[in-house]
């Protein structure tokens, strides 16, 4: 028998000090990764991107609601992180696309992962799932 635990979650692995040091909580990726995909814009400009490049203009007309300032500043904060790639064209006026990076893209299914479980348990987190 191995010394793994398959059915026991990786999130449930270890167990947490408690009280957990603040220093620790600000320093886990863990939090930093949910900061990132679980604001209003990243992780539907993951799912976008995921399917294939976009340039600027396209993104802002998929995406209804979405302002060009947001936009631009969701973009730059996924690119910072590695996540997206921001490739810019030599023509006048200067073309610019974005594409996932392999990190972008090994993320994909982590997501999917998370969005199902959501649609498998409702759209509403805190409210009591119906009877089955």
């Amino acid at each position: 028998m191995s010394g793994t635990h398959s059915d026991v979650p990786s999130v449930l692995a270890h167990e947490l000090p408690r009280p957990v040091p603040l220093d620790e909580l600000a320093a886990c990726p863990v939090g930093e990764v949910f900061r990132r995909v679980g604001d209003k814009w990243s992780m539907l400009l993951m799912i976008l991107l995921g399917h294939r490049p976009y340039r600027f203009n396209e993104l802002h007309r998929a995406v209804e609601g979405i302002s060009q300032r947001m936009l631009t500043r969701t973009l730059r904060g996924l690119e910072n992180d590695g996540l997206v790639r921001r490739e810019v064209f030599p023509t006048v006026p200067p073309g610019v696309e974005y594409s996932l990076t392999p990190l972008g893209r090994s993320l994909l299914e982590p997501l999917s992962a998370l969005a199902d479980w959501a649609v498998r348990h409702g759209a509403a987190p805190g409210r009591a799932p119906e009877p089955r």
